[in-house]
């Protein structure tokens, strides 16, 4: 609301070249509303904006920028502009930017900085795409078993403002190798004359940087932890993860699977920045495989087409059957990648799941079944009645069966359960339904004629 409101004033002050009314309006404003009003100026404008921020505020603001932008940003700043921007920003965001710029970019800006961020850099980016290891920052507080507590106190004040956070105190021997976790207030209300091994108990929760991000997310979720130390094979301090990097892959993660759950390839910029293109390509593949699952369909329902001439009334609830089944199975699949994802079931339990979804499919079979039942009465007499009713019961049953176990077994092969989506289960079901939907009616027709 905030930048709605005095994007005009910029844009004013900006095309009158009221310099230093402009420095002095944003001095005082939060970092993310300048980094979401920088992303809506023009190019050109964005570059003097950014220019006139405050170089305390520089590294920060551009954090909170889109992608796009910062990559637009950089290319038009000079050397010694982007040395001092990359130097001040968080080793964690800086890691994330140069992981997504080409690799001649990036190696461009890697020379730009000291040997040490250079070195911390190159060590960060060496970690897999996706693991723990590219997502933490080296800066925490770190401090010996053998210390008193006021040498830690002051060793927290001098070192303090390098850390991504106070919250957590870490204790390490003199190799590195992480023997506890401690919280700030234990040290705050210890006292002074006690050392650091007095409050240890040596029970603590890390991660090691080659873990995947999302069991980070799971583990701070869990423990609720607001920071995680990360070790190598050898317990040795690596870095930490903060809750409010957990945070970002944690949305991530869950627009992945929003995604993938309308069988669309997930995309990898907001979709803002997405051009045609892109998001043309993130659904042309799915959709065609749907295509070609259809066909099934289309295929049985020419199988049955003497048993559809013999009995036309047979057609009006196609829509009606097909149509429940693939809500009931995307329903039970919804349910089970959710439940999958949190951990609230384990790939263990998928007998007992299995057996609960029966007992739901046929209470609900049941039910939406004597409804069709006297819809099908009325319309084709006893016979469609009782065919379009036992139909219901039965593609229910089997849509919840299916929308269940699907999950499970992409899960048990390695495979994100979000492919188990609302159209997939829904062709699926289309075909499956009208499988049964004739199977019954040529056995009930058949005994009858």
């Amino acid at each position: 609301m905030l930048t709605e409101l005095i994007k005009p004033e910029i844009s004013e002050l900006i095309e009158n070249e009221n310099w230093i009314a402009l420095q002095e309006s944003v001095e005082e404003w939060p970092i993310p509303e300048i980094a979401e009003l920088m992303s809506e100026l023009e190019a050109d404008r964005r570059i003097v904006f950014f220019r006139l921020l405050p170089k305390h505020r520089m590294a920060e603001v551009f954090s909170y920028m889109e992608p796009d932008s910062q990559n637009s940003l950089l290319m038009n700043l000079s050397d010694e502009e982007n040395r001092h921007l990359l130097a001040n920003m968080a080793p964690d965001d800086r890691t994330l930017l140069l992981s997504e710029m080409p690799g001649q970019i990036t190696q461009k800006f890697l020379n730009l900085l000291n040997p040490q961020d250079m070195r911390e850099a190159r060590i960060l980016l060496g970690y897999p795409e996706e693991s723990v290891g590219r997502l933490m920052t080296p800066d925490y507080v770190a401090v010996r078993p053998g210390w008193s507590i006021s040498q830690c106190i002051d060793h927290m004040r001098a070192m303090g403002s390098r850390s991504e956070t106070l919250g957590m105190i870490y204790v390490t021997d003199t190799s590195w190798k992480l023997l506890d976790a401690l919280q700030l207030q234990e040290f705050i209300l210890a006292d002074p004359n006690a050392i650091v091994a007095d409050l240890m108990d040596e029970s603590f929760l890390s991660i090691t940087a080659t873990e995947d991000r999302e069991e980070a997310v799971t583990l701070m979720q869990k423990y609720d932890k607001t920071a995680l130390p990360v070790v190598d094979t050898d317990g040795v301090l690596l870095g930490i993860v903060t809750v409010d990097d957990v945070l970002d892959v944690a949305e991530e993660e869950a627009t992945e699977d929003f995604h993938k759950t309308a069988a669309v390839n997930p995309l990898q910029r907001t979709y803002r920045e997405t051009t045609v293109r892109t998001l043309f390509q993130a659904r042309i593949g799915w959709l065609m495989i749907l295509v070609f699952v259809s066909l099934m369909s289309s295929g049985v329902i020419a199988a049955f087409e003497d048993v559809l001439e013999s009995a036309i009334a047979l057609a009006f609830f196609i829509p009606l059957l097909i149509g429940s089944a693939g809500n009931a199975g995307a329903q039970a699949a919804t349910l089970m990648v959710r439940a999958l994802a949190t951990d609230d079931i384990k790939l263990n339990q998928w007998l007992q799941t299995i057996w609960k979804e029966v007992s739901v499919g046929i209470t609900l079979g049941l039910v939406m079944g004597l409804a069709c039942w006297v819809l099908g009465y009325f319309i084709g007499g006893t016979h469609i009645g009782f065919i379009v009713g036992l139909t219901m019961v039965a593609i229910i049953l089997v849509a919840n069966i299916i929308g269940t176990l699907l999950p499970f077994l992409l899960t048990w092969v390695n495979l994100d359960p979000a492919i188990a989506s609302s159209p997939l289960i829904a062709t699926i079901m289309d075909a499956s339904g009208l499988l049964i939907y004739f199977a019954i009616a040529t056995a009930v027709l058949g005994s009858v004629g």
